[in-house]
């Protein structure tokens, strides 16, 4: 169960770390970014295609561009992950040892 979310936190932060990537350096192409990253082309591929789906990057001839949504997103997001950093606090089961005693 645990391993899942641990796997989906991965995916999430390479996802965001090829969206910093674009911000920073567009226009930007794979090979640039899996040289960069260290990811493969194909992690490197398959995060631009998330990104692209949620309307944050947009392909060019050059590379990889930011589009007009990107920004509200990334001055969203410190918020939105402080909610989910929330809900995971609250599912801590503190003292789990002292109450099998």
């Amino acid at each position: 169960m645990i391993d899942r979310l641990e796997k989906e936190v991965d995916m999430l932060e390479r996802h965001l770390q090829v969206l910093r990537m674009v911000i920073e350096s567009e226009p930007i192409g794979i090979v640039k970014m899996s040289n960069e990253t260290g990811y493969p082309h194909h992690k490197v591929r398959y995060s631009l295609r998330v990104l692209e789906e949620e309307n944050l990057i947009e392909p060019s001839s050059q590379g990889a561009i930011t589009t007009e949504d990107t920004m509200e997103f990334v001055e969203d997001l410190d918020e939105k992950l402080e909610q989910i950093l929330g809900k995971l606090d609250g599912m801590k089961i503190d003292g789990i040892a002292e109450i099998e005693e």
